[in-house]
């Protein structure tokens, strides 16, 4: 009987985080040595927050932002444009046996963070959150 190789429902696997964060320190690293050869990208300071890969390891996402977040548009273009360079230097410093396609999106975990504190430091949330629990939780018989 065959292992079952879809993972839907579930998070990645060991070996899916293990890869995925190899590829995002090798591709920070050719990012920040500025080993692309396109003057436009080199002079942008890039945060790479994290890479998801497929469940085969054939494809790589990775989640990008632009230092001060200014230019987001305009860093997906020149990463879309470098693609195949920036897939071949990261595939150098990589030791696995095929070099996954690279796919760009913008990071939307600091835009995230800071809808969170937002709510949570809006007025209603703090009295909420401040209010003591005088009430006992009502129980249904039924």
């Amino acid at each position: 009987m065959g292992k079952n190789n879809t993972y839907e429902g579930r998070g990645p696997t060991q070996r899916q985080l293990r890869v995925g964060e190899t590829i995002r320190r090798a591709l920070s690293e050719v990012l920040a040595r500025g080993d692309v050869h396109d003057p436009e990208l080199n002079r942008m300071s890039i945060t790479v927050g994290e890479v998801r890969s497929s469940s085969d390891l054939k494809v790589a996402t990775a989640y990008v932002l632009p230092l001060g977040g200014e230019g987001k548009d305009e860093l997906l273009k020149l990463l879309a444009r470098n693609k195949h360079e920036i897939r071949k230097q990261v595939s150098k410093k990589l030791t696995l046996k095929f070099s996954p396609e690279l796919r760009f999106q913008l990071d939307q975990t600091f835009d995230q963070m800071d809808e969170t504190r937002r709510m949570l430091a809006d007025a209603r949330v703090r009295r909420d959150a401040d209010a003591p629990d005088d009430e006992p939780d009502a129980v249904s018989e039924g």
